[in-house]
């Protein structure tokens, strides 16, 4: 390796995704990067103590002939992407050797290049490709009935070891509700029927679109219910965005880039006529928010309509927040909350926006709001298959720990899943609740 072995104190950046150009298909050239990267991870080990991709290298390399990486059979490679689940926690808090480092390591879009070629040369197995169809599942099993249906035997320990047995879910797994009566039914017309004037303060127009997410209108409708009360009542106008679809996540996370590439195509011409009718963007869920301010962008720099809608996409707490500071936000809280755990996510912390959420939770007078800066160890699917569900676990330890040693009143999180998956673990509290949904609570609404 050539070079300075300082880390760069520079803030990071990113470059584009490459993902239309010869290289980055090419095998050869895929290993010839991974094994790089690799031998400076192993030479530098920070990033020990975040997934379990780490462990898994270092382990490999260790227990090789030469103790270095050129000991470790490249067949073993992709047992280190395996256990990514690009978080993005390794490049934006711990790597010193991120751009514009002369290195230029940025091992989370490694591993999804190597994760996009496997999926293009052997596809996926049934249930990853279940697992990763959040739009098909979630239109399927809220269909009336079905939904009781499928929400009993998720519910029923004989069907949940069959469908171990047969699909490699784990039996103990929390899995997400459905609901027949998804947020779009319950509020079927696109505008607000609340008479606001939108206020422009700093970056912020007064004005939202409501970006539901798969979970945000099949899993969770009551969510966006409290998004709307808690917008309207500080005099923001809010309305759903017209139609959308998934916002790619799940398949970018598996690889599928095609698949990411046809889901854009839906939803941004949607979102873009949203923001040219002056509307800024937010959604429930922190991984969405990234998806459009990130990855998207990156995998798209030369798509106009994408960095328009990537401009107008907020945090909805970094929203709130913002007109906060120019004295627009309502401050007549009705309760106090106590001890609030709050438990910050990955998809969130990388945003590089601040702890917005825990900011707005403290303006709640006699609430104490505890932060805690450690993977939930869920990312959608990684806490559900059998086969990492036993790591998932594990990363999800500290967390529960630090739950268990203050009691709170309230348990939450920014990612519902992330939240579900701690207070199933923890016996200090009965559910976690969304920070929107404590907002509303705080304000008697």
């Amino acid at each position: 390796m050539v070079g300075k072995r300082e880390g760069s104190l520079e803030a990071p950046t990113r470059h584009p995704i490459e993902w239309k150009t010869d290289d980055f298909w090419d095998e050869g050239s895929l290993f010839s990067e991974l094994e790089r990267v690799y031998d400076v991870c192993h030479g530098c080990r920070r990033c020990v103590s975040l997934c379990d991709s780490f462990p898994t290298l270092f382990d490999l390399v260790d227990e090789s002939e030469t103790m270095e990486v050129d000991g470790v059979a490249k067949s073993d490679f992709y047992d280190v992407v395996d256990q990514c689940y690009l978080c993005d926690l390794c490049y934006m808090t711990k790597c010193p050797y991120v751009p514009p480092h002369e290195w230029a390591i940025d091992f989370p879009h490694l591993m999804l290049r190597a994760k996009a070629q496997r999926y293009k040369t052997d596809g996926a197995n049934v249930r990853d490709e279940i697992l990763t169809s959040t739009d098909t599942v979630g239109k399927l099993a809220t269909i009336p009935l079905v939904d009781v249906t499928v929400n009993a035997l998720n519910k029923n320990g004989l069907f949940r070891n069959a469908l171990e047995k047969t699909l490699d879910v784990h039996h103990q797994a929390p899995v997400p509700t459905y609901h027949s009566k998804t947020l779009r039914k319950q509020f079927p017309k696109q505008k607000s029927p609340i008479a606001i004037e939108p206020t422009p303060i700093g970056r912020t127009t007064g004005k939202v679109a409501f970006y539901a997410t798969c979970y945000g209108n099949y899993n969770n409708p009551h969510l966006g219910e409290d998004f709307i009360k808690v917008f309207e009542h500080n005099q923001i106008l809010i309305d759903l965005v017209e139609k959308e679809a998934c916002c790619g996540m799940p398949k970018l996370e598996l690889g599928d880039l095609d698949s990411v590439e046809k889901l854009k195509e839906k939803n941004i011409p949607v979102l873009a006529k949203m923001v040219d009718e002056g509307y800024d963007l937010i959604a429930p869920i922190p991984s969405c928010v990234l998806m459009y301010k990130q990855e998207l962008p990156l995998m798209f720099p030369e798509d106009e309509d994408v960095l328009k809608v990537q401009a107008a996409f907020f945090d909805p707490f970094e929203y709130l927040f913002l007109r906060h500071k120019k004295g627009a936000m309502n401050l007549d809280f009705k309760q106090n909350l106590g001890d609030v755990s709050y438990q910050v996510a990955c998809h969130l912390r990388v945003q590089n926006i601040g702890y917005k959420t825990r900011d707005v939770l403290n303006l709640i007078p006699e609430t104490k709001v505890h932060t805690i800066e450690r993977c939930s160890g869920h990312d959608g699917t990684y806490a559900v298959k059998k086969e990492t569900r036993d790591k998932s676990l594990k990363i999800a330890r500290p967390v529960v720990k630090q739950v268990d040693k203050v009691e709170p009143d309230y348990f939450s999180s920014d990612c519902p899943m992330a939240g579900v998956q701690i207070a199933n673990l923890t016996d200090k509290v009965d559910e976690a609740q969304h920070p929107i949904s404590l907002l509303r609570l705080a304000y008697g609404i």
